[in-house]
């Protein structure tokens, strides 16, 4: 099971910067609805306390997280240790998006460094943490960040990715409506 800790303690938070890519899992209340698992990379994490983090979430082909924290706030973020000692570090907690035109955006926004494409901020309460070993986790090297969502954001413009986001992230694969269909009504 591994230990289990009510907050991150000092040492999982220095874990977690070292990390080039999380992992964010949620799901629907539905059984017949299906689990997301989604890789997140960049700079897009940030601490903001022992019991909550956020993170900058770019556009992409799907918001089947936004969808999920919606109906239940059910979230959990994966870091794996790819290189060094063994370990990988859960957080399990309840999340809420946060919208380009809300008061909180104002407040979280900045702390983030800007990449093109940004569409929400997912602001996560942690409520449990957990570490195990990660024994069979393999060893990889990193070699940088693609910049390929970071180009073909530009390259759609603001008018172009509402579009785009409108088509592609207004509901989930099980039809559920994501946060953005407040936005974009």
């Amino acid at each position: 099971m591994g230990k289990l800790f009510d907050a991150m303690l000092p040492q999982h938070e220095a874990f977690i910067r070292q990390q080039h890519i999380f992992f964010v899992g949620s799901a629907p209340l539905s059984e017949e609805g299906h689990v997301s698992i989604s890789p997140k990379g960049h700079d897009s994490l940030r601490i903001l306390s022992a019991s909550r983090v956020a993170y900058l979430d770019l556009t992409g082909s799907g918001n089947e997280t936004s969808a999920h924290l919606e109906e239940n706030g059910r979230i959990t973020v994966m870091f794996c240790a790819f290189d060094g000692a063994p370990n990988i570090l859960r957080l399990y907690g309840t999340g809420k998006v946060v919208l380009p035109d809300s008061p909180e955006w104002d407040t979280l926004y900045p702390l983030f460094t800007p990449l093109p494409g940004a569409r929400q901020i997912m602001d996560i309460e942690v409520h449990m943490v957990q570490t195990s070993c990660g024994y069979s986790i393999p060893f990889m090297s990193y070699e940088g960040e693609r910049d390929t969502l970071q180009r073909w954001a530009v390259q759609q413009g603001d008018d172009g990715l509402i579009e785009y986001r409108k088509e592609k992230n207004m509901k989930s694969i099980d039809g559920m409506p994501t946060t953005l269909s407040v936005l974009y009504k």
